[in-house]
């Protein structure tokens, strides 16, 4: 089925199908258990470098490839019709391959170029234009490679919606994505049911040509809600303000009696502090009396 080398392959939802890219500008759609092509579309991207295919959640076929003049292309096509493209764009002008990588929970593709050091994000939709570009990471160094971590293995308690594992000449750096939310609660827009660990077939069930979706799991049971520190407000204590340890001065025979003059003092000015402000109450309440007078006569 194949008469040069194999680019890409990728099986979609149900395990029925695989979409595979060939060296000689093939894209076709392959039956595995009967071991036939069941379409196939030549230079779906016209240019001479190699090809990126995968299925998406509506059951499409999303490419990367180069155009006749060497321009780097994304292309959705209906794999019903291979006759004219859903969709079909121009990005720019770079040797390095595309590599798409798609999250099936939000239809969002993020498109790794080697040799880059950015990576695109765009969302397929049902609506024109089909592939809408969303925005773009960029970072100083190029990629090697690029891994991409399955939707369990996120940390759904920080909004984690992309992880990627970005391979440098002598080290791989986490690159993550979070979408900013202000709730701590657990997202459920952000995180639908998801395919989990446990196969929908087994091996022999598949070969008998049973067709079966993926068993979906929910991440809420992977959510930690963040712990809250406890405000709490507290007063200086004046008494805790202790005189440095140490052998303690000797008092003469003056201080005594100074000491005992200053608490006098202070006694005597609170005292006279509290008659002021006595004084002021019974002043202002006077008045308080005088102006109900004035309102009443007024009325």
């Amino acid at each position: 089925m194949h008469p040069d080398i194999i680019h890409s392959v990728c099986w979609n939802s149900n395990g029925s199908l695989l979409a595979t890219t060939c060296k000689d500008k093939t894209l076709r759609i392959v039956d595995p258990r009967k071991g036939q092509v069941v379409a196939e579309r030549f230079a779906a991207h016209e240019g001479m470098r190699p090809m990126r295919a995968i299925f998406t959640r509506q059951g499409h076929i999303f490419t990367t490839g180069f155009t006749r003049m060497s321009q780097r292309e994304l292309g959705l096509w209906d794999p019903n019709n291979f006759v004219e493209p859903v969709a079909l764009q121009e990005m720019d002008t770079s040797n390095g391959v595309l590599l798409p990588f798609y999250d099936a929970d939000s239809s969002i593709v993020y498109l790794c170029g080697k040799g880059d050091s950015s990576i695109r994000y765009f969302e397929i939709t049902d609506e024109p234009p089909f592939v809408h570009y969303l925005n773009t990471f960029g970072s100083k160094e190029p990629q090697r490679g690029m891994g991409f971590m399955p939707k369990r293995g996120l940390d759904v308690s920080k909004c984690e919606i992309a992880r990627f594992y970005k391979l440098h000449e002598r080290k791989c750096e986490p690159i993550i994505m979070t979408v900013p939310r202000k709730s701590d609660l657990f997202q459920d827009d952000l995180y639908p049911d998801t395919p989990g660990p446990e196969p929908a077939l087994e091996a022999d069930e598949w070969l008998s040509g049973q067709d079966a979706e993926p068993v979906l799991i929910s991440l809420r049971d992977g959510y930690v809600p963040p712990k809250h520190r406890e405000l709490r407000v507290t007063k200086r204590n004046i008494l805790d303000a202790r005189p440095p340890s140490g052998p303690r001065r000797s008092q003469s025979a003056s201080d005594a009696p100074l000491s005992q003059n200053m608490l006098e003092t202070l006694l005597e000015q609170i005292k006279a502090l509290r008659e002021q402000v006595q004084a002021q109450e019974q002043r202002i309440t006077a008045l308080e009396n005088m102006l109900c007078e004035l309102v009443d006569g007024t009325d």
